[in-house]
């Protein structure tokens, strides 16, 4: 998955990262935005109710971004029988034919050809695809395979993996709380791990991979907007993606056109379900400041673990349950430490301008 985040580094140097668990960064806007008219009066400066009116649209659009991302799981539930191999390579196929289909009509072509002629682009991104198809094939096999709640443990933990590789790629320093959560986080993955009787693979390897892929793309930013970013990744992915269809096919193993109109189409709106969320949280990453973004971050995996216990009825023991409240109270202590951040960070920067 999905998994579709934004790197920053705080005034502090510790990188700090919105999830987007469908692998994108924050997306900039797809158009340039419009220069501002010239008023024939004075200049008139937007008020109190123009910021509050951005807001409120800005937490819609964060809200329907990661709620459309935590209702996830049940797309693919409904898309059974087809595998996790078989969604992937549909979301990817039918994902890139609606984006070329969004770029054409945002008159985007340049752009992407640009992005194809820059190696600094380039390069990441087709890292990026890698990484995000791993990320997509782990997240959809255990949604299938009725691990769930599992998959939902990767996206909660992922935070704590962006801190891990601020500390070890990026060579930042973590304040004493941020030291505290990844102290946690490793108990609770102990926890979970005696619980399973083995590693939450499926957990790890979705928060490892979209950590992964978040740092990708923090060396693209802002030179490839997210639907930019996701038709290169796709094109990259296409060639595998088309061949695994062909294969099933020919196989008997696809679904895609032996289980009615219905399935067809639904496997077809892959494409129109991968980019939506995408288009909202980068309405959302424009409007709100990054802190906002990054409470509304643990939407998606909240839905995902509600989803899991209350329709698909997946079993939760007590260790399981002392395993996840470990991971939350990590979770917990990571967002005490970034709202008190910004708002240390808010006030040295009023008293900036109070001293200009």
């Amino acid at each position: 998955m999905r998994p579709i985040g934004r790197n920053r580094r705080s005034a502090d140097g510790v990188i700090g990262l919105v999830p987007n668990p469908e692998g994108s960064s924050s997306p900039a806007p797809l158009t340039a935005p419009p220069a501002p008219a010239v008023a024939a009066g004075p200049a008139r400066l937007a008020g109190p109710a123009q910021v509050d009116k951005d807001t409120t649209a800005g937490i819609l659009f964060g809200i329907g971004a990661y709620g459309l991302w935590g209702l996830l799981p049940l797309y693919f539930y409904v898309l059974h029988p087809a595998g996790a191999v078989e969604i992937v390579a549909n979301r990817v196929v039918w994902s890139l034919i609606f984006c070329t289909l969004l770029i054409t009509v945002t008159r985007s072509w340049r752009v992407l050809g640009a992005a194809f002629r820059n190696r600094t682009v380039i390069g990441p991104l087709a890292i990026a695809a890698a990484l995000i198809a791993v990320n997509w094939l782990t997240y959809t096999y255990g949604v299938t395979t009725g691990q769930a709640v599992e998959a939902s443990l990767g996206y909660f933990i992922n935070p704590l993996v962006s801190v891990l590789l601020g500390v070890f790629v990026l060579k930042e320093k973590l304040r004493p709380l941020q030291w505290a959560a990844v102290g946690i986080g490793f108990i609770a993955v102990g926890v979970l791990t005696v619980s399973y009787g083995k590693l939450p693979w499926i957990a790890l390897t979705l928060a490892f991979s979209f950590g992964l892929y978040g740092f990708v793309k923090k060396r693209v930013g802002p030179r490839a907007d997210a639907i930019t970013s996701l038709t290169v990744e796709t094109i990259v992915l296409a060639p595998v993606a088309a061949a695994t269809m062909i294969f099933l096919a020919v196989s008997g193993a696809a679904s895609l056109a032996s289980n009615g109109a219905g399935h067809f189409w639904l496997l077809v709106a892959s494409g129109v379900i991968t980019a939506v969320p995408l288009l909202f949280f980068g309405a959302s990453a424009r409007r709100l400041p990054m802190t906002t973004i990054g409470l509304l971050q643990y939407f998606a995996p909240v839905l995902q673990f509600i989803v899991a216990l209350v329709v698909f009825k997946e079993t939760m023991t007590l260790d399981r349950w002392i395993g996840f409240g470990v991971v939350w109270l990590a979770l917990l202590v990571l967002t005490v430490d970034m709202l008190h951040t910004a708002r240390k960070n808010s006030v040295t920067r009023k008293l900036a301008r109070a001293a200009a």
